[in-house]
């Protein structure tokens, strides 16, 4: 009995590679799939892209698509983007219009990036990066003594701008707090954010009544540094702001002011320039605890990566559509304003 030739899979996932999001399980699934047309390191050439495209029924990357490279590949039925964000190197109204599936690996993200969340919460509440800091320079003091200004996390009055993947996991990991969780999203109707056990509110409302306050939305078209100084000063003295998601929705220069008034704390991930400039202010500021751009890149969110991709892989090439992958919609994806971050080099 004759077998049907194997369907032809793109495998471009750079500035990743194979073996960053593939374990050994998924990678041969992937194979049994189908026939994988691939570069172990770097980009896969342009010009054996553009050989494989009249063959290619998917790509797992996000090869750059313009038009007159949708008009080679008749076959395509999916682009299953395995970095968290959608860019602008492909021709979006093309792919809605053929009926060709679009998603990244987002959701791959949202635990570890939860997770950090909540410890860098409990890090500026109980203030443990602050006394490390004076540990080390022979000026700690003890006990009841070296508490002055900490706060639990429990019963916390907590914001979230945003309510996303990350959100709604960072609210089940808050559960056990029993904070009260306000949130502001204007892109989710008031019911669904009261089905998570959240609180809808406007944004001034949130910043004024939180007692921590997670930046978790997504930049897009609208929103850039839409946390200025305006909306910095209606924090509560003594609060505390947690910025996760991406450095466009805020102004730094305002948020550098605020944290040299000694007014509020700041754990900040993420930076306008990665890396982050030698004379970067905030290195030197006392009111924040930094960190490198390291909340989701661990190695188990990666190799979720691959085992999400293979999974709506097989799903599409089966006539369906993906479920685990975040999948673009024409309503919003020209709205969201995202640039390649520093995937290569986690």
């Amino acid at each position: 009995m004759d077998h049907l030739p194997k369907p032809v899979v793109l495998l471009d996932p750079y500035p990743r590679n194979n073996a960053m999001i593939f374990r050994e399980a998924d990678r041969q699934r992937l194979h049994a799939l189908a026939d994988i047309i691939t570069v172990e390191e770097g980009a896969v050439p342009d010009a054996v892209v553009d050989a494989c495209l009249p063959r290619v029924s998917a790509i797992l990357g996000q090869t750059a698509l313009p038009q007159a490279r949708l008009e080679r590949a008749p076959g395509l039925k999916a682009v299953l983007n395995v970095e968290g964000n959608f860019f602008t190197n492909i021709d979006y109204a093309a792919c809605f219009a053929r009926g060709i599936r679009i998603a990244c690996a987002a959701p791959a993200f949202a635990q570890p990036v939860a997770e950090y969340g909540l410890a860098l919460a409990l890090d500026l509440a109980r203030g443990i990066t602050a006394a490390d800091r004076h540990f080390r320079a022979g000026t700690e003091r003890y006990g009841f003594k070296g508490n002055a200004g900490v706060q639990t996390l429990f019963g916390a009055p907590v914001g979230m701008i945003g309510f996303g993947n990350i959100a709604r996991k960072l609210t089940a990991l808050l559960a056990p707090f029993g904070c009260t969780i306000q949130v502001f999203d204007p892109w989710l109707p008031d019911t669904v954010l009261r089905e998570c056990g959240t609180t809808p509110c406007d944004l001034n409302t949130l910043l004024e009544s939180s007692r921590i306050v997670f930046v978790l939305a997504a930049p897009t078209v609208r929103n850039g540094g839409f946390i200025g100084a305006p909306e910095l000063a209606r924090l509560r003295d003594g609060s505390q702001l947690i910025l996760l998601s991406r450095a466009e929705v805020m102004d730094f220069a305002a948020l550098r002011a605020e944290l040299r008034s000694g007014r509020i704390q700041a754990a900040i991930d993420v930076f306008p320039d990665e890396p982050a400039a030698a004379n970067e202010e905030l290195r030197c500021e006392e009111a924040a605890v930094l960190s490198a751009h390291r909340a989701g890149g661990i190695d188990s969110a990666l190799k979720t990566i691959g085992e999400m991709a293979v999974d709506d892989l097989e799903l599409v090439l089966r006539g369906l559509p993906p479920v685990r992958m975040q999948l673009a919609h024409p309503e919003t994806i020209l709205l969201q304003k995202s640039k390649p971050g520093l995937a290569g080099k986690i």
